[in-house]
C-alpha cells in the first residue's frame, strides 16, 4: 500500500513544461479544495477556468469547518506516524474510505500543513513558536492543527489569497454566479 503512489507516479505520462499552457483545466467550485487546486495548477503554468455559483469565491461552505486539520507531524513525541494517521482515518470512516487515497493523504499531510503556514494561515502556536496541536475526533495522539475555532475560515482565506493572486496574474479566469451544468 505504501508504495502504490510511487509505482503509479513512475509509470505516469508527464506533461512537457513547454506544453502546459496548451492545456485548459476546469475547476468547478472555489471552496477550500477548488481554490487550492486552481491556484496550484495556475502557479504550475496551466490555464485554469474556475466556476463558482456564488458571487465571490469566499462564500464557500468550507468556512464552516471549525475543528482543525490532521497531519502526521510528531511534534509532541507521542509516536505519531503516517501509518497511525492512516489507521485512525480509515477507522474513523468506519472502514468505508478508499485505503489507497487515505494513505496518500496521510503521506502528504505534513506538506499540506507547511503549505498552509506558508500561505499565511494563523494556526495556534505554543509559547516556543511551534504549531500547537490537540487530540480531536477519537484520534490516538495529538495531531489536529487548529486556528482557535475558525480553522475553516482561516484556511479558506489563505487559499483564496493565493487564488486571487493567480486571478490577478491571469493564470485563472474566474466565472462568478455561474451554474456549471455540463462539459461540452
Amino acid at each position: 500500500m505504501s508504495e502504490k503512489w510511487d509505482n503509479y507516479k513512475s509509470d505516469m505520462k508527464l506533461v512537457n513544461p513547454n506544453n502546459k499552457r496548451k492545456f485548459k483545466v476546469i475547476v468547478v467550485g472555489t471552496g477550500l479544495a477548488g481554490a487550492s487546486a486552481a491556484a496550484t495548477l495556475a502557479e504550475l503554468g496551466y490555464q485554469v477556468d474556475a466556476f463558482t455559483f456564488h458571487d465571490s469565491a469566499r462564500r464557500a461552505h468550507s468556512i464552516a469547518a471549525q475543528g482543525g486539520i490532521n497531519a502526521a507531524k510528531n511534534y509532541k513525541g507521542d509516536g505519531d506516524s503516517v501509518h497511525r494517521l492512516f489507521y485512525d482515518t480509515v477507522k474513523g470512516g468506519d472502514f468505508r474510505a478508499r485505503e489507497a487515497n487515505v494513505h496518500r493523504l496521510a503521506q502528504v499531510s505534513v506538506n499540506i500543513i507547511d503549505q498552509m503556514v506558508a500561505q499565511g494561515v494563523p494556526f495556534a502556536r505554543e509559547y516556543g513558536g511551534l504549531l500547537d496541536n490537540r487530540s480531536f475526533g477519537g484520534a490516538q495522539v495529538s495531531r489536529t492543527f487548529y486556528a482557535r475555532g475558525q480553522t475553516g475560515q482561516q484556511l479558506l482565506l489563505g487559499a483564496y489569497q493565493q487564488f486571487s493572486r493567480q486571478v490577478g496574474l491571469g493564470g485563472i479566469r474566474l466565472f462568478n454566479r455561474t451554474e456549471f451544468v455540463d462539459v461540452v
